[in-house]
């Protein structure tokens, strides 16, 4: 029997990129304190940490994305050259079922669903049943940077589109308390970790060093956009395409957010800030995965002050 002590939640999990590996330190800090995670909802990156979350993969994933530098990030991208989209996905998909196994939904021991956009029917698709990582490619496939996943018949893209913060997901939890976390806030930031004001370490240089040809494919076809050919070969990288890419997404996820938040507020929302992180900087896991904790710690401790 489920204890009466608010203790028993529902998790919804929001989209927003490379900020949504806060995702693991919000899902630390509950756990640390005693709540029991029984549904998960997510979008996005909420639905790719929720869901190895609820497969029992978490450990594992964040070990991986802790040690992943910005060469290694930049390698996981599989070009999709001639497709509707830069990247195909395939690669980091593969890395994760290694990591984590295949699963189905509903054989998983936590309850999780993902939400998705239909390019078909131009509305959300709750996917909570089936591969756990059709759900996860589908909900994460956002538009121009990863190509749209062709699931039972339809063309599905990310579900930020339409539903960045997907509360309504988690109504059908009766009795369990709505935790949700926004990382479109538009708060400042709380200062994290002393890593990023640091001067690099002897290895980042080198990284960045070998990044050149790596980083080149990228700025070819990111330049290539809205000019229909690619950039000269040896041009320096700009990554102006990817921090407006970025921005956009953020302006847009936020201003969805807070809509949905009017229709469907949860009982307590963490909020990280929009600027956190860029949406590709994947390699600042341990940053954000530490902000996330301290987020979740401030909230819940106002929280169960007053409850």
């Amino acid at each position: 029997m489920r204890k009466d002590d608010g203790k028993s939640i529902a998790l919804v999990l929001g989209a927003g990129g490379a900020r949504g590996l806060a995702h693991i330190g919000v899902i630390e800090e509950l756990q640390a304190r005693g709540y029991r995670i029984e549904a998960v909802i997510g979008c996005s990156m909420g639905a790719l940490v929720g869901g190895i979350f609820c497969a029992g993969g978490l450990p594992e994933y964040r070990q991986w994305a802790c040690s992943l530098t910005r060469r290694e990030v930049f390698r996981l991208a599989d070009f999709a050259f001639g497709h509707p989209g830069f990247i195909k996905g395939d690669r980091v998909i593969g890395v994760l079922q290694q990591l984590v196994g295949e699963h189905r939904i509903e054989e998983l021991p936590i309850a999780f669903k993902a939400v998705a956009t239909s390019l078909d029917s131009r509305s959300k698709v709750w996917l909570d049943s089936g591969p756990l990582f059709d759900a996860i490619r589908a909900s994460i496939a956002i538009p121009m940077l990863l190509t749209p996943h062709r699931y039972h018949g339809q063309d599905l893209v990310d579900g930020g589109l339409l539903a960045p913060l997907p509360v309504s997901g988690a109504r059908e939890y009766t009795g369990l308390r709505v935790i949700a976390v926004d990382i479109n806030a538009a708060h400042p930031v709380h200062a994290p970790p002393a890593t990023t004001a640091s001067a690099p370490e002897a290895t980042d240089r080198a990284e960045v060093g070998n990044l050149s040809a790596i980083e080149t494919g990228w700025t070819r076809l990111l330049q290539s956009v809205g000019r229909g050919n690619p950039a000269a070969p040896g041009v320096k990288v700009n990554r102006s395409v990817m921090e407006l890419m970025s921005r956009s997404l953020s302006t847009m996820h936020g201003y969805m957010t807070e809509m949905q938040l009017v229709r469907d507020p949860p009982d307590v929302l963490i909020g990280i800030a929009h600027d956190a992180c860029a949406i590709y900087e994947f390699w600042r896991a341990e940053e954000m995965i530490e902000l996330g904790r301290q987020a979740a710690a401030r909230v819940l401790d106002q929280s169960e002050a007053v409850s």
